[in-house]
C-alpha cells in the first residue's frame, strides 16, 4: 500500500515489515515545555503504522527514551484528584482479585510519583516502584513508596529477584504503551512473576481512539496504541495468556489487560467477547486505519476553522491544560500564538513556559481566573467531568468551551 512517500520499517513487536499509513508531520518532544525559544529544538516525524501480522498500531519513529523521561519530567499523577481515586480503586481491585496473601509483592513499572503504590505501602504490603524519571521518583519516596530509578527489562528483573524475591503482581498504568521493546518487558515480567503471578496494565484503548478520532493520544511517548488482539499476540509469544479485560474511562478511554502464565488461571468470558468485537470492527484491517487518517484530516480542518472564526470575530481564546496530548494537536493543526492567546495549567513546572514547537505561553491557573477568555479549548478533555464540575459555577455561561474532537460532546 503506497501513500505519498512511505518508509518501510519493521514492527517493533514481531519484526514484520510495516509501512506508515499517514504522518502527523514534524513533532517536538511532547513534554518539552521551555522557558524561552530554543535555537535547536528537537523534532521528529511522527508517523503511525499498522502491523498486519500482530495487528499492532505503533509509531515508526520515536525519540530516545532519555529525551522523554528524565530528571525534569513534567507529569505528576497525584495532581489530579480523579486519578488519586482511580488508582486507589485500581489497587483495591488488584488486592480483591489477585492477592496471594502473605506472598504479596507488588511491583509497578513507571510508578511516577507513587500515587498507586502508596495504597499498598499504607497497608504494609511489600512493594517496589521502578521509575526512570528521578524527579517524580523522589516525590514517591517522600510519600513512603519504595522506588528505584531505573528502566524495567529482563536484566532489571534478575536484580529485583536477587534483592526482593519473585513478584505476585506486576502493575502499570499508561506506561506499557511508552516502551518500544515490549519483548524485553515480557521476558522480564515472566521471569519476575511467581507461578500464580499476574501482569496487569492499562493504557489508552485503540477502540476509543478510533471512535472519537482522539489522535492526540498519539505523541512521542505513546509508541503504541493497544487493542486486545495486539497485546494478546505480543505477550502470548512469551508464555502469557490474556485472562481478563476491563474497559476504563481514564485518559479518554482505556483498557485494563490482565495476563497470567499459560494454564495458571481461568480466562474470563469478556476476553473473547471484546476480541470478537474488535475483529468485527476491523481492528485487524488496514482499511480501518486509512479511514482514521481521513477522519484526522477532517478533524484538523474543523478545529482550525473554529479558531480562525473566533479570532476573526475578535474573541479571546485560551487553552485549559497544557497536556502532552495538546502538543500533538497544536503542531499537527499548525496552531500557535496567532490563534491561542495562552494556555492555563496548574502544574508549577509548566507555568511561565512555552509550549513545545508552537511556543504558546503557558500561564498559571490564577492568571486564567483573572483573564477568562471568550473561548476555552479543553485540551485536558479526558478530565472533562472533573474540570466542568470545578468550573461550572465560576465561569460565565456565555463562555464557549470547545475541544478538537469532532465526536465528543462537552456536558456543561
Amino acid at each position: 500500500m503506497k501513500i505519498d512517500q512511505m518508509k518501510i520499517k519493521e514492527c517493533r513487536a514481531c519484526n514484520n515489515p510495516i509501512e506508515e499509513f499517514m504522518t502527523f508531520g514534524q513533532m517536538p518532544i511532547a513534554n518539552d515545555f521551555m522557558k524561552e525559544k530554543k535555537d535547536n529544538e528537537y523534532f521528529f516525524e511522527m508517523a503511525p503504522a499498522f502491523c498486519n501480522k500482530c495487528f499492532t498500531f505503533q509509531l515508526v519513529e520515536q525519540p530516545e527514551a532519555d529525551m522523554m523521561f528524565h530528571e525534569d519530567y513534567a507529569f505528576f499523577s497525584r495532581q489530579s484528584k480523579f486519578m488519586q481515586i482511580h488508582f486507589k480503586e485500581y489497587a483495591n481491585w488488584v488486592l480483591s482479585n489477585y492477592s496471594q496473601g502473605d506472598n504479596d509483592f507488588i511491583v509497578e513499572l513507571g510508578s511516577n510519583d507513587g500515587i498507586m503504590l502508596e495504597n499498598f505501602a499504607n497497608k504494609g504490603i511489600k512493594h517496589l516502584g521502578v521509575e526512570p524519571s528521578q524527579n517524580v521518583a523522589m516525590v514517591a519516596q517522600e510519600h513512603g513508596v519504595n522506588t528505584e530509578v531505573s528502566f524495567f527489562g529482563y536484566q532489571t528483573s534478575k536484580q529485583i529477584i536477587e534483592n526482593y524475591g519473585n513478584a505476585s503482581a506486576i502493575l502499570a498504568a499508561n506506561v506499557m504503551c511508552h516502551i518500544p521493546d515490549l519483548n524485553d518487558i515480557a521476558k522480564g515480567a515472566y521471569n519476575l512473576l511467581n507461578e500464580k503471578g499476574v501482569l496487569i496494565f492499562e493504557d489508552p484503548y485503540l477502540g476509543d481512539m478510533l471512535e472519537k478520532v482522539s489522535y492526540d493520544q498519539i505523541y512521542d511517548e505513546h509508541v503504541y496504541i493497544f487493542s486486545a488482539i495486539s497485546v494478546q499476540n505480543i505477550f502470548g509469544s512469551h508464555g502469557f495468556e490474556l485472562i481478563n479485560l476491563m474497559p476504563q474511562t481514564t485518559h479518554g478511554g482505556s483498557m485494563r489487560y490482565v495476563f497470567a502464565k499459560k494454564g495458571q488461571r481461568d480466562i474470563q468470558p469478556i476476553v473473547n467477547e471484546i476480541i470478537e468485537n474488535e475483529i468485527s470492527n476491523g481492528f485487524d484491517k488496514e482499511s480501518t486505519y486509512i479511514k482514521f487518517k481521513e477522519n484526522c484530516e477532517l478533524s484538523k480542518k474543523r478545529f482550525r476553522d473554529i479558531l480562525i472564526k473566533a479570532k476573526d470575530s475578535n474573541k479571546t481564546v485560551a487553552g485549559y491544560g497544557a497536556t502532552s496530548k495538546s502538543t500533538t494537536i497544536l503542531n499537527y493543526c499548525n496552531v500557535g500564538p496567532e490563534l491561542i492567546d495562552f494556555i492555563s495549567d496548574t502544574t508549577p513546572i509548566k507555568q511561565n513556559t512555552l509550549t513545545p514547537g508552537k511556543h504558546i505561553p503557558v500561564l498559571s491557573y490564577e492568571y486564567f481566573k483573572e483573564n477568562i477568555p471568550d473561548v476555552i479549548i479543553l485540551f485536558a478533555w479526558n478530565h472533562a467531568n472533573e474540570i466542568i464540575q470545578k468550573e461550572k459555577d465560576e465561569i460565565d455561561k456565555n463562555v464557549e468551551w470547545i475541544t478538537h474532537l469532532p465526536f465528543f460532546e462537552l456536558k456543561l
